[in-house]
């Protein structure tokens, strides 16, 4: 089947990063993915995650919060071993888990203390799942035969099987989309450019990234929160990128979302929301936006159960909905702002 005349997917990063406002607090989060034994090896994730207040004065920022997460996950997402800093006493209860909804099930029943205090730890945690099922692409970058190699790794009945469980999982992956057509022809999906999240005028925006020489994999995301005292509202700037670096130089994306969003100040509701897809990788994809406004009157607070109730399967888009799901950081990042801002 052909896809000739659907319009093109986006393929246009919103990076560098802005500026860091005046008066606001931002949460960055990366989690970095390396094979240090090879394609065929365990999965090396190094995780960092940073809160970063920026004085209403315009003065120099400080750390207010961060944290690490090193874990060894295999090929089947299996997670076979996880330390942290700081570590929660249940952290090694996900040893053995497996990352996807189960994992952040666990992650709610065993670390409860890690959600509902917003902690920096459970961004990363949460993200193990997303991150685990997306990584491998980053070996497209470096192996221009990656889908005859994912072919001949994987037996046809075990792909025909997986590309059929792909179908209705997101909007983008809807009966007859272009997404589920398997090719091992050379593709243009991930090779946007996902230039660079550091903005040269503004060299304290992100933390530090772990240094990795060859395929790796990134996802990167930032959470600026401002408050308007005067319009009684929380005003957010996130963004969201999957990335891989490339043998030639620079970094190709698969997903970038960019998020704009207003929140009532006192009742936590979310008052506006407008998403913008920057790079995705299949045309229909960026259809997934107009259903967040269902999302419209939900306490950001619980945005995660809201983006589960509401924009289930195919009424959303995978990343989209990851990158909704961590505006519930917002309240904790809001609350720094009470107190701090003009110190």
């Amino acid at each position: 089947m052909t896809h000739t005349s659907l319009t093109p997917p986006p393929r246009s990063s919103a990076n560098p990063a802005p500026v860091r406002p005046a008066g606001s607090i931002r949460r960055t989060a990366s989690i970095d993915v390396s094979w240090p034994d090879g394609v065929n090896g365990d999965r090396l994730f190094q995780g960092r995650a940073r809160d970063y207040l920026t004085p209403a004065s315009g003065g120099p920022g400080r750390v207010l919060d961060g944290a690490s997460m090193e874990a060894t996950i295999d090929f089947e997402k299996l997670i076979k071993a996880i330390s942290a800093y700081p570590e929660p006493a249940a952290l090694q209860s996900v040893v053995g888990q497996r990352g996807g909804n189960h994992l952040r099930m666990v992650l709610r029943e065993q670390l409860p203390e890690l959600l509902t205090t917003g902690a920096p730890l459970y961004l990363l945690l949460d993200d193990i799942s997303g991150v685990a099922l997306v990584s491998a692409w980053a070996f497209a970058q470096w192996d221009p035969e990656w889908s005859k190699t994912i072919r001949e790794r994987i037996p046809k009945d075990q792909m025909d099987k997986m590309m059929a469980q792909r179908e209705g999982v997101c909007w983008g992956l809807k009966p007859g989309n272009s997404g589920l057509q398997f090719s091992e022809e050379p593709s243009d999906v991930g090779t946007a450019d996902a230039k660079e999240l550091r903005n040269p005028a503004d060299p304290e925006g992100w933390h530090e990234f772990p240094v990795i020489i060859g395929p790796s994999f990134r996802r990167a995301r930032r959470i600026d929160v401002t408050r308007d005292d005067e319009a009684g509202l929380i005003r957010i700037d996130a963004a969201f990128q999957d990335s891989s670096p490339t043998p030639a130089g620079g970094r190709a994306a698969i997903h970038e979302y960019r998020l704009a969003a207003t929140a009532d100040a006192d009742t936590l509701e979310i008052l506006t929301l407008e998403p913008e897809a920057r790079i995705l990788p299949f045309s229909e994809c960026p259809g997934a936006v107009h259903n967040t406004q269902r999302l419209i009157g939900a306490r950001i607070s619980d945005i995660r159960n809201e983006v589960l109730a509401q924009l289930r399967g195919p009424l959303g888009c995978t990343h989209l909905n990851d990158a909704l799901r961590a505006l519930a950081e917002v309240p904790k990042l809001a609350g720094y702002l009470r107190t701090t801002v003009s110190a």
